[in-house]
């Protein structure tokens, strides 16, 4: 199992930006898919990016495409969302999350994830 903590998020206004951080620890994080995901209030989680394992494939939102960008450093077991351009409506919970799968795909469905963080609000101000 690995456990995943988020960090970065606060409060900013619209057109600025923010780099959410996700610490991962246990031995299988460097070789697992991982994803990020948000929620607002009210509504359903959703799928924002993921990276393949080597950080070699990645695969964005439509709603954040050309304006977020997701890396990881795997000798840090870390990964992160560079967040640019922010809109008022990117204001939700954002968790970060990990397949135990070694080698797997990456995915946009938060049902092939198995580890989630407690996730981090990001708050934009219009």
């Amino acid at each position: 199992q690995v456990q995943l903590v988020e960090s970065g998020g606060g409060l900013v206004q619209a057109g600025g930006s923010l780099r959410l951080s996700c610490a991962a620890s246990g031995r299988t994080f460097s070789s697992s898919a991982t994803g990020w995901f948000c929620q607002a209030p009210g509504k359903e989680r959703e799928f924002v990016a993921t990276i393949s394992w080597s950080g070699g494939n990645t695969y964005y939102a439509d709603s954040v495409k050309g304006r977020f960008t997701i890396s990881r450093d795997n000798a840090k077991n870390t990964m992160y969302l560079q967040m640019n351009s922010l809109k008022p409506e990117d204001t939700a919970v954002y968790s970060c999350a990990t397949r135990r799968r070694r080698y797997g795909s990456v995915s946009i469905y938060s049902s092939n994830y198995d580890d989630w963080g407690q996730g981090t609000q990001v708050t934009v101000s219009s």
